[in-house]
């Protein structure tokens, strides 16, 4: 039996794409998943290809159940993007959705530091292709800033791992635990790439700005990348149980007024990033789980939502929710698997978000993070209403805007079917999930107090819609740009270095005036009566002077350089 490291079998693949023709390179496209996805069955748990270089023992490939269900997962993520972009015929999307793909999978079987930091930022510079593919001025824009962004975040990665190494002599990948600057520094760059809150505006620009085949590819594999690091790294760490819980609840505010239905969907997709991270952080086997499953099933439904949103902005030409509406009667296969994505982000029994998001609140419950436990119902209501009911609605059935476009291409729909079907089976039949997941499962998600307590909740928060629908309260889909934290440097920034500029503005005409055009005609003096030499000859200022000069000198370049 031949190994092969897992994921560089679709970052070497990519090579081959641009030599193929457009029929052939769809097929071999596809096989590349398919064929490492069973590599990755009959792969042995492990060290694999371990070696020393320059004094420093590497292990590339460790395999164990954590790493297995990640890979597991990417590998059907990438098979189903590649269906959906089967009528692409851009060659460099196809190149960097392979190596994308493949560095996200390579970097879930990373066993050491430097390994997955190579994987890191070979996420980073394939997916932005992605975006940049869009070939407009606000994709360049936002890519440059996901690009500086994403491979900051690899440079704080690397940063760590130095000085972990110094401080333990291993560059071994296992838990951590925040006990020191590397560490920390570790945690920063996890945090970037899972989107924590005041780092997270790098996903709701840069995702609705890719391409309509790229933003499914981005949905599946750089966060989740992210959230098997910190489970990896820093399982139980109780800050996280905080940081979860506030990601779960503020994108909700966001996404209501929302125009833009992809990047509604960008902030859901935070509010779902955060049942995950306080899976992480509670870091019981039971929670582990949780996050693990979770991580499987939010990737199956959100490549639906935003396929099934591609597919409409590909037909229509907008995705803004203000000039949607009626597409149920030019495209009911799209509206039917949105809503299957629809009910499966929103925990609906028999749906694969309600068999796993119930691990996590329930671990939370079980261990006593009652506060946490109601924020994630809050948090579990709002993504109902803003991702289960905004989003169909108002794609396909709220006023209708005369749009009668053809129905998605066979290709787009076949992969939409494809993760619709998983949603629904993983639902209705978890038991083949949960016997992947890290730790062993004694958890039977369909009681009659799970069942009972999540549909009130649903029913509760669809009464709110249509209350505040009737009543002209919701607020309405307009065409605007929401700044969310950006706010702090595209407005505050910008008038705070103003006012800065009105103190220093004039100490700066001051220094100019005083002393250099002084220093000017004292020179010039010179010159004139002595020429050059004469500056070696002059007798010079007391110290007390040069030291004033100085002072002088140092605070204008200060002044200059703000």
């Amino acid at each position: 039996m031949i190994e092969f490291p897992p994921g560089l079998l679709l970052i070497i693949g990519a090579c081959f794409v641009p030599l193929l023709p457009h029929v052939v390179r769809n097929a071999y496209m596809l096989a590349l998943p398919v064929i490492g996805f069973w590599g990755l069955l009959i792969l042995p748990e492990g060290i694999h290809f371990a070696f020393d270089i320059f004094g420093y023992t590497l292990s590339p490939v460790r395999v164990d159940g954590l790493s297995l269900i990640f890979g597991y997962i990417f590998h059907i993520a990438a098979a189903i993007s590649i269906i959906f972009a089967f009528h692409m015929k851009d060659t460099v999307q196809q190149m960097a959705g392979l190596v994308y793909a493949g560095a996200a999978i390579g970097g879930a079987f990373a066993g050491d530091l430097i390994t997955l930091f190579i994987y890191w930022e070979a996420t980073a510079i394939a997916s932005v292709f992605l975006i940049w593919s869009s070939r407009t001025e606000a994709a360049y824009r936002t890519g440059m800033r996901y690009l500086v962004i994403q491979v900051g975040s690899g440079v704080l990665l690397l940063a760590g791992a130095i000085l972990q190494y110094k401080a333990t002599g291993s560059l071994d990948f296992s838990k951590m635990g925040l006990t020191g600057p590397g560490p920390v520094l570790i945690f920063i760059a996890f945090g970037i790439k899972a989107a924590f809150p005041l780092l997270h505006n790098w996903l709701q620009d840069a995702y609705p700005e890719a391409t309509v085949t790229g933003t499914v590819f981005l949905s599946a594999f750089t966060t989740k990348l992210a959230i098997y690091a910190l489970a990896r790294g820093f399982p139980g760490t109780e800050m996280l149980i905080w940081i979860g819980a506030t990601m779960t609840a503020f994108p909700i505010f966001y996404a209501v007024i929302e125009n833009d239905l992809r990047r509604v969907l960008a902030y859901s997709l935070n509010n779902q990033l955060g049942f995950m991270v306080v899976g992480v952080g509670i870091g019981t086997e039971l929670a582990l789980n949780g996050t693990a499953a979770h991580a499987f099933s939010h990737i199956l439904y959100k490549a639906l939502l935003f396929m099934s949103m591609g597919a409409v902005l590909y037909r229509t030409g907008t995705i803004k929710g203000s000039e949607l509406g009626g597409l149920y009667k030019s495209m009911p296969y799209t509206t039917g698997f949105c809503i299957v994505g629809a009910a499966s982000i929103s925990a609906f029994p028999l749906f694969s978000g309600f068999i796993s998001k119930s691990l996590i609140i329930t671990a939370a419950a079980t261990e006593g993070h009652w506060i946490v436990w109601l924020i994630l119902l809050f948090a579990s209501a709002g993504v109902f209403h803003h991702s289960g009911i905004k989003i169909p609605y108002f794609a396909f059935f709220q006023h209708d805007s005369g749009k009668r476009p053809k129905e998605a291409p066979s290709n787009m729909l076949f992969a939409m079917g494809i993760a619709a079907f998983l949603c629904i089976a993983v639902g209705i039949y978890p038991a083949p999930l949960y016997a992947i997941l890290p730790f062993q499962v004694n958890f039977v998600p369909y009681t009659t107090t799970h069942v009972v307590t999540q549909l009130q909740l649903l029913l509760f928060s669809a009464l709110a819609f249509t209350i505040l629908m009737k009543t002209g309260l919701y607020p309405p889909e307009l065409k605007s740009t929401n700044l969310d934290f950006d706010w702090t440097y595209r407005r505050m920034l910008p008038k705070l270095l103003k006012t800065i500029g009105k103190v220093f503005v004039p100490a700066d005409q001051f220094v100019r005036t005083v002393f250099l055009n002084r220093v000017e005609k004292f020179i010039a003096s010179v010159f004139r009566h002595h020429g050059p030499e004469g500056l070696l000859a002059r007798t010079w200022p007391t110290g007390s002077t040069v030291l004033w000069v100085a002072v002088l000198l140092a605070l204008y370049m200060v002044f200059y350089f703000i």
